[in-house]
């Protein structure tokens, strides 16, 4: 089988590529740092069969021209294309604008997904069973989605951005859910637990700000973050089944208020995000 897993050179994301791995899958590693990506593809590869095949593809997320250009190496790179992992992500302390002008977090944790997995739908639809795992969080905890100001231009709060861009991701995937109704491609999304990464932070401040929030809430371990990433792309408990949000391996109910995950809501967002990434409208 072969996996593409995305923000897989450090946390969950590397974690999630060592099991795919050590199972005996294929994974393609991307990051935005080639330094790391080496050294995550040595790391995966020190418990992976021989056979396994490991790669490290570069790509900035923060950029949709990237984005567009790692989705063009993996078709280009690979036969077949079995799981597609989203993984990558950020949440950043302060407000920043990506290369397209848009705000980063919104930009790297729904936009820059939502573009890769359209462009990658082709391949995985040739791969057919194929699955598709968007990484959410709990984050997404009593937010909705302000059309009026996607980019957190009138007011940002890292909490409030980063917890309405975990909620695109879930909006994403029900409405990617109907859309690959009878493709034999599935789509679900997860909370992978409160984990001490950094979450994409530079700042050394910020970074030891969020590990003091994980250490008060009770985070959970890089193993336990990554199972059920690995669960929902591997268990055969899973498939078939689509348009869920899992916590700790099991279906699990939406927290936030039912008016936020509409189908109009839903289908709203869809034709917002193809506009700004430049998609064509589709139906």
């Amino acid at each position: 089988m072969q996996v593409l897993v995305t923000g897989a050179t450090g946390g969950i994301g590397l974690q999630t590529a060592k099991v795919l791995a050590q199972m005996g899958h294929s994974v393609l590693i991307h990051g935005r740092d080639s330094r790391k990506g080496e050294a995550a593809v040595r790391d995966v590869r020190s418990t992976a069969p021989a056979n396994v095949d490991v790669r490290f593809l570069q790509a900035d997320f923060a950029s949709l021209a990237q984005v567009r250009a790692l989705a063009a190496q993996v078709v280009a790179s690979v036969p077949r294309l079995d799981v597609l992992i989203n993984n990558a992500g950020c949440g950043n302390f302060s407000r920043t604008v990506t290369t397209d002008g848009y705000e980063t977090t919104f930009a790297v944790n729904h936009l820059a997904p939502f573009l890769l997995t359209n462009l990658l739908l082709g391949k995985l639809e040739e791969s057919a069973p194929a699955r598709i795992v968007n990484v959410a969080s709990r984050a997404h905890r009593d937010k909705e989605i302000d059309f009026e100001d996607l980019m957190s231009v009138r007011r940002f709060r890292v909490m409030r951005t980063y917890g309405r861009s975990k909620l695109a991701n879930i909006l994403f995937t029900r409405t990617l859910a109907k859309r690959l109704a009878g493709s034999n491609v599935t789509v679900n999304c997860l909370h992978p637990g409160l984990i001490a990464t950094g979450i994409g932070q530079t700042n050394a401040l910020a970074r030891l700000v969020w590990k003091l929030i994980v250490r008060v809430r009770g985070g959970v371990s890089v193993e336990e973050g990554a199972r059920t990433s690995v669960h929902l792309a591997t268990s055969p408990d899973v498939a078939g089944l689509s348009g869920g949000y899992y916590v700790k391996c099991h279906l699990a109910q939406l927290q936030t208020r039912p008016e936020a995950v509409t189908d109009a809501v839903a289908e709203q967002l869809w034709k917002a995000s193809e506009e700004l990434v430049g998609l064509p409208c589709s139906s």
